[in-house]
């Protein structure tokens, strides 16, 4: 009887513990369960008004619908996303903060800077990929030359230096130029401005020969005939200009890599929250009117699990941090 009553009381005792630790439990567990409830912070680290500003603000309004809370998007631009990238990583990891950025907030910035407020591969969690973007190379509109084997063989008959445009040192664009001059040979000359726009306006002008640039900017030029469209970086071709044969299939290989549109979130946010906060994402993406915002912008959509944006930075990002150092970006 002694023992009978020893193992009872070792039960009883056992099934309190187990309440008192599932009743410690639950509160966390609900608040997993009823997230949102309240609104959500989208740190967008570029320009109000800008292309990738516009797109994530179409995307927002369905994420809304599908979590039925406010989320409210902050422009919070500077120091190459490294303001808005700070302000996502020393957040709360619940999910009320959310960073969408490009690839270079990852990526590029890793190879670029000594020293950043975060650390690229840790300080985040991934939610979703939510587009591709391309990049467009062009010649001037009366170039004696049509495409890009055409721009290649102009290019080794000059005898000189063949200038080319970017949106600045270390980015893609650059980074594209040192492909054509390491992989194919070309004498190519980086001259670097602060926006495509500005390196378009030299374009046409005469000041530079070529120049690298977003479709969205260059759409409109290319289809005033003010500048050439020669080929497009990337696995595939562009939805916004289909017509516009890959460097792949115009015989240029290496141009496969692609800069990308992502959503993150604090690392150490629970499962359960990017789950939800991911299949709202992967709605919104899917939607007609926001597929065809983004490829207005300039960007294809993707949309797919955290796993898989995992993925393509593990697969991306040495390959883009090589580049670098091949082209002789000393981080600063």
């Amino acid at each position: 009887m002694t023992a009978f009553r020893f193992d009872a009381r070792r039960r009883d005792a056992l099934r309190l513990l187990t309440a008192g630790a599932a009743a410690a439990a639950c509160p966390a567990l609900r608040a997993q369960e009823a997230f949102p409830s309240r609104p959500i912070r989208v740190v967008v680290p570029f320009a109000a008004g800008g292309a990738i500003d516009v797109a994530v603000r179409a995307m927002t309004e369905r994420v809304a619908q599908e979590v039925r809370q406010p989320v409210v998007v902050e422009a919070k631009p500077g120091a190459a996303t490294i303001l808005g990238a700070e302000a996502v990583a020393s957040a709360a990891p619940d999910g009320y903060t959310v960073l969408v950025t490009t690839s270079s907030t990852t990526i590029n910035n890793a190879g670029a800077y000594k020293k950043l407020p975060y650390d690229p591969a840790r300080s985040f969690s991934p939610v979703t990929q939510v587009s591709m973007g391309s990049v467009m190379f062009a010649g001037p509109a009366n170039a004696p030359y049509a495409d890009l084997q055409g721009f290649v063989r102009w290019a080794k008959a000059q005898g000189r230096p063949i200038s080319y445009g970017s949106w600045g040192k270390g980015s893609s664009a650059h980074l594209f130029g040192e492909l054509l001059r390491m992989r194919h040979g070309l004498p190519m000359q980086h001259v670097p401005y602060k926006g495509d726009v500005a390196a378009l306006t030299d374009l046409r002008g005469g000041v530079i020969d070529s120049t690298f640039c977003s479709p969205v900017s260059a759409r409109p030029l290319v289809r005033a005939n003010a500048v050439k469209a020669l080929g497009m970086t990337g696995p595939r071709r562009s939805g916004g200009m289909p017509e516009l044969p890959t460097f792949g299939e115009q015989g240029l290989e290496g141009f496969e890599l692609a800069g990308y549109v992502a959503v993150y979130v604090p690392a150490g946010t629970p499962a359960p929250v990017i789950r939800k906060l991911n299949q709202a994402f992967v709605a919104a993406i899917r939607t007609p009117e926001v597929s065809q915002r983004l490829i207005d912008q300039g960007q294809d959509p993707v949309a797919g699990t955290p796993e898989e944006l995992a993925a393509v930075y593990e697969r991306d990002a040495p390959q883009w941090l090589a580049l670098m150092k091949a082209a002789g970006v000393e981080p600063e």
